[in-house]
């Protein structure tokens, strides 16, 4: 009986996460994924990156473009930095929401924590993975990397 309860719990779990990018609605100006924000106060990613200089973290809302997202099933994108070529990251708080890849191009305002963390080489490697990468892209990723991180509540497709 127990292993028709996990067997029955893990396909639930399996099905969810491959038809979770079907239940997003598209990326359009006023959508909003995860907890409902607005767009008030909200700084830009240049400020945080200025912010960060002198702070531990930052607790707040940020505008940007985003430039990259989980191509398996929405559970990340990357924003826009202006003059460097890493994006910053942006995961959501408990992988509670997902957003679509036609996000891509969009500016939005987000809610969240970031703060500069490490991110290990097996991290790095997954996300790579996550966002199409190739293996011989992949394979060359052979040092962890300080950069900065956002954990995101919400986020709002501003255009």
């Amino acid at each position: 009986m127990k292993k028709l309860i996990s067997l029955c719990a893990c396909l639930i779990a399996l099905t969810t996460v491959a038809f979770a990018q079907e239940n997003i609605k598209p990326a359009k100006a006023g959508v909003q994924y995860g907890k409902a924000i607005n767009n008030k106060n909200a700084i830009s990613v240049q400020k945080l990156e200025n912010t960060l200089k002198s702070k531990k973290e930052y607790t707040g809302k940020i505008e940007g473009e985003v430039i990259g997202v989980c191509k398996k099933k929405g559970c990340f994108l990357t924003l826009k930095r202006e003059g460097q070529e890493e994006p910053i990251m942006v995961r959501f708080k408990d992988y509670g929401y997902f957003v679509p890849t036609d996000i891509v191009g969009k500016t939005v305002v987000l809610e969240g924590k970031a703060k500069v963390k490490e991110l290990s080489v097996k991290q790095l490697q997954h996300n790579a993975e996550d966002a199409g990468k190739s293996a011989e892209e992949i394979a060359k990723i052979t040092q962890p990397k300080t950069d900065i991180n956002i954990v995101a509540d919400g986020v709002l497709v501003v255009k």
